[in-house]
């Protein structure tokens, strides 16, 4: 009987590990339950100047002040038309600030740390912040490559889910010399309408042709008439000379 009762107890504990598996590790750490990554509550999407939307999955269960702010902050339309004015090569890409050299911010007052177990991987969305912890406030960055030295220094509120190809397009440079905006921002869960591409601009004209006196040649309007050619001027080089 004894051999039967350990295959029996052995088949028991296979069945139990998966449940084990999916309630172990919020009963041991603490934590909790993440958003599923089709909750359109929780994706944030950017439709970048450089061809298409970035979807990201956001965070409430680690960074909930943060995630609040920035789904506050997109429905007023806050993010639209504003720049990547920070974009370094292999290390992030940062966005989020009104005036475009990274010193400013929202109206609304900063937000405190939120420091988690979240990694600085590739297409993490962290909160930037000046030199104290609780300033964060609208500024975000985009990490192109693993940064794991800014892990619990730096609030994770997020994670690039689709469209990290555009994040990578991303003009480089602190200021970039034509940097990429943010079209326009979304919540899923708003309803947005499908990526639109920024408008091409308007081709410069420079008005109707006019007819030069004693001649039949059309010019552009607002261009010089031609000189003739004359002798040359004293002291002059010709050519032949």
């Amino acid at each position: 009987m004894r051999p039967f009762a350990r295959l029996f107890a052995f088949i028991l504990c296979l069945i139990a590990m998966p449940v084990l598996a999916q309630t172990l590790p919020e009963q041991v750490a603490g934590r909790a339950t993440p958003p599923l990554v089709t909750d359109k509550a929780n994706l944030w999407l950017l439709d970048l100047s450089d061809g298409g939307r970035v979807t990201i999955w956001l965070r409430p269960d680690v960074a909930p002040k943060m995630v609040e702010r920035v789904k506050t902050l997109t429905r007023q339309g806050f993010y639209n038309g504003l720049a990547f004015h920070r974009v370094i090569d292999g290390f992030m890409a940062q966005g989020g600030d009104p005036k475009g050299d990274g010193t400013g911010g929202s109206t609304l007052p900063n937000v405190d740390a939120e420091f988690n177990y979240l990694p600085h991987v590739r297409g993490a969305v962290s909160a930037a912040r000046a030199d104290a912890e609780n300033s964060a406030n609208s500024q975000f960055f985009i990490v192109f490559q693993p940064r794991l030295a800014l892990d619990k220094k730096y609030t994770v509120f997020g994670r690039v889910i689709d469209g990290m190809q555009y994040v990578d397009a991303i003009e480089r440079g602190e200021p970039p010399t034509d940097p990429t905006k943010i079209l326009r921002a979304y919540i899923a869960a708003d309803g947005p309408p499908p990526y639109t591409p920024a408008a091409a601009p308007a081709p410069v004209t420079l008005g109707a042709p006019v007819t030069l006196p004693g001649s039949g040649t059309p010019r552009p309007a607002g261009t010089a008439a031609p000189k003739r050619a004359g002798k040359p001027a004293a002291g002059a080089p010709r050519a032949g000379q």
